[in-house]
């Protein structure tokens, strides 16, 4: 028989890896498996990109097919496979999810799982030096100093070496190019220590220990389902939800934890050590390069049992995910403001659905999306209606403002100061609140009138006082505090107006000059171990009186404080935002449940113009549920959230002009299909912002909108002018 050869078709095809990329792109790219080559969705793979290389994902791995785009011998191999745990389908699908949800590249999203590339390869080993040989060795007063202190001790690295000998590192290493030190491997750091879920808790109330069996039988069942923990201030939630935790461990399991301040982790850690023995992994954005490393490495093979951290661990991988719980899930801080604008809450509900695992959203003062989802029954709600131990909530008393007669100097009314006189007298401890940094929120001219703003955005600049600078609180921009008037040159003419946690404490030092104040902002401290610090010595009674902004508002247990005062309570109430009146009940709500928390009365005072608002009167009342009614019929009535979508579009550059008119030609490609409403353009609030002009769309649909395809539909029919970068918030919060 002749000899033929083998059609092309019917040669084997290449195995492909779909590969994607931590980059702003939303399609993986097919490289070839190389022969013998092992690789499953989920490995994390090295692949030639360009003229470089890069890091990316297999999304996916499957034979070739014959209507394939690139040809088997157009296809660059695999290079790498790295050696970390492959991510799951679970942290896969969250990905597409999220990306699809907030219309953004699937790259962009995955660059957050892969948050630290310097983790997606096992720690180098490292070295320390012990005695070498010193036969022949020219002697100097620094390196005998080395030689000593290496004599008989530990092996110290070379920096540590130095340190200890007083000398610069480069005497170390001469010393060691010379023999006389020895390089010797240095064991690797201990990893996370795991928690004892079986050493005993607290004493439970009857309400706490309900909730318990309920939370741990969810965990138990290893399915999807969410839990609303609501309970009072001081009701003992944290409790509760870590016999949950106790729970998922004894399961083998990990647990994830999203608090909304790095500040709150200081007394949670500490409760967390005394229930589980040990301390978890932490995650935020002030941890060092070297901790960050181990602590992203420890989470994605499975090592560290407990992480808790703010938002962005939501995008940790954990491949033995058993529980997600988000304490405080009200706040605001669990919405990411730039980049990718998501909210952690409701990722974290969406997470938790992927991996088929419990989710236990807890809060005092629930936000109304959680309450409209309890009432329709797709989140479960467990209730502690009183303070753990028989504490009292604490009487909070409305101040009319408009009937006191303070001079221009003074801001505490005469009520609250005779109860912090009365703090005093009676050995306990206060606390006075206001939401705004530094020292005044405006300098002004009393010559021409002038105000003193920042020249990159829409923002008067605030005063700081303790550093003499007037600083924005948007973009950073700061300048030295003049002596004149930048507009008519006026000498000694410059005014502060208004009052800010500085000033506060300035008035507080006049009234009590013997009282132990503390000011607690988040420009004041210099990082989590000095929030840290500053709570300790609150709760240990070192401090008499606590002045501060929101990062004293929630999640702290002070013992002995039986005051609490607050400043300009109206402040959230204006501007327009739908969730004004919301946000406020929460913020003072957590604020006053700070006082009177184990034996002593708690009494808030709650300085305002306008007692006779629902929010005060709600606040005076302990009525929560009746204005939570009164603003979910509000919200039901005008078709705002939770009860309709929103979605901001927001463009933004650096000529005023062109983001004006790509503005106006996006509104006229603007959707007309029944139950959509489209309102703007118009300049945002903050019409400057970090040196850029800003103008703002807003989409308002009915909850069946298909929201994503028409905003998809609406952005591809006008995108924006060349030099106009345009901005996506679903669901969005803010609305400067």
């Amino acid at each position: 028989m002749p000899c033929t050869h083998a059609s092309s078709s019917a040669r084997p095809k290449a195995r492909r890896a779909r590969v994607l990329l931590p980059l702003p792109l939303d399609t993986p790219f097919d490289y070839r498996v190389p022969s013998g080559g092992e690789i499953v969705p989920g490995h994390v793979v090295r692949v030639p990109f360009g003229s470089g290389e890069r890091v990316g994902v297999a999304w996916d791995v499957a034979e070739g097919a014959d209507d394939i785009e690139v040809a088997d011998d157009r296809l660059k191999d695999v290079a790498e496979v790295l050696d970390v745990v492959p991510l799951d389908g679970a942290i896969r699908a969250f990905v597409d999810w999220v990306a699809a949800y907030y219309l953004v590249p699937r790259g962009r999203i995955l660059r957050m799982v892969l948050s630290v590339p310097e983790a997606l390869h096992p720690p180098r080993p490292t070295f320390g030096y012990g005695a070498g040989e010193t036969a022949g060795l020219r002697l100097t007063a620094a390196r005998e100093r080395v030689l000593r202190a290496v004599a008989g001790g530990p092996v110290l690295s070379a920096a540590e070496l130095a340190a200890a000998a007083g000398v610069g590192i480069g005497v170390v290493q001469g010393l060691a190019a010379a023999g006389a030190l020895s390089r010797v491997a240095l064991p690797a750091p201990a990893g996370f220590a795991a928690p004892d879920p079986s050493r005993p808790g607290p004493a439970l109330s009857p309400e706490q220990a309900a909730a318990t069996g309920a939370l741990a039988a969810r965990v138990a069942a290893g399915a999807f389902s969410v839990s609303v923990l609501d309970g009072v201030t001081g009701a003992g939630k944290t409790e509760v939800y870590f016999e949950a935790i106790a729970a998922a461990l004894l399961r083998g399991q990990q647990v994830l934890v999203l608090l909304p301040e790095i500040a709150l982790t200081a007394q949670w850690l500490g409760r967390f050590e005394a229930r589980f023995g040990v301390q978890p992994a932490v995650w935020h954005s002030e941890l060092g390069a070297a901790r960050r490393r181990a602590t992203w490495r420890a989470a994605a093979s499975g090592a560290a049992a407990l992480l808790v951290g703010a938002r962005s661990a939501l995008f940790l991988p954990l491949p033995r995910l058993g529980l997600i719980v988000v304490d405080e899930e009200h706040d605001a801080s669990f919405k990411q403001e730039d980049g990718v604008m998501y909210n952690a809450r409701d990722m974290a509900v969406v997470r938790a659905r992927f991996a088929a695992r419990p989710v236990v959203l807890v809060s005092a003062t629930p936000s109304l999306e959680t309450v409209a989802n309890v009432e329709s029954g797709r989140y479960q709600r467990l209730h502690l209606p009183k303070r753990h131990g028989g504490a009292q909530l604490p009487r909070i008393v409305a101040v009319d403002m408009r009937l006191e007669r303070l001079p221009g100097d003074r801001w505490l009314s005469q009520a609250l100061v005779d109860a912090l006189i009365g703090a005093r007298a009676a050995g306990t401890q206060a606390m006075l609140f206001l939401n705004r940094r530094g020292y005044a929120p405006l300098t002004l001219c009393r010559a021409c009138g002038h105000r003193l703003q920042c020249p990159n955005c829409s923002a008067w600049l605030v005063e700081h006082r303790l550093s003499r600078r007037l600083q924005c609180h948007h973009c950073g921009f700061s300048r030295a505090l003049p002596d004149a008037c930048p507009e008519c040159h006026a000498e000694g003419r410059l005014v502060a107006c208004g009052p800010g946690v500085e000033r506060l404490a300035e008035e507080a030092a006049t009234l009590f000059p013997d009282a132990r104040i503390a000011v607690m902002a988040s420009d004041t401290l210099a990082g989590p171990k000095e929030a840290a610090a500053m709570i300790e010595a609150m709760t240990r009674g070192e401090i008499d009186l606590l002045i501060g902004t929101q990062i004293i508002a929630k999640g702290h247990h002070f013992p002995n404080l039986a005051v609490v005062g607050v400043v300009d309570a109206d402040l959230g109430l204006g501007g327009g935002d739908l969730r004004a009146a919301e946000r406020t009940y929460q913020m003072l709500a957590q604020v006053a449940g700070r006082a009177g928390r184990e034996s002593h009365l708690g009494t808030v005072y709650l300085q305002t113009y306008m007692p006779e608002h629902p929010v005060m009167q709600a606040l005076v009342a302990g009525e929560r549920d009746a204005f939570v009614r009164r603003e979910t019929a509000e919200r039901r009535a005008h078709g705002m959230p939770p009860f309709g979508r929103l979605a901001a579009v927001i463009l933004s550059g650096r000529s005023e002009p062109v983001v004006a008119r790509s503005a106006r030609a996006l509104a006229r490609a603007a959707p007309t299909a029944p139950g959509i409403r489209v309102l703007g353009p118009a300049p945002a609030p903050l019409a400057l912002l970090r040196g850029d002009y800003r103008y703002r769309l807003l989409l308002k649909a009915e909850r069946g909108v298909a929201l994503q395809s028409v905003l998809r539909e609406w952005l591809a029919a006008a995108p924006p002018l060349s030099g106009v970068r345009l901005q996506m918030d679903i669901d969005p919060y803010s609305f400067l």
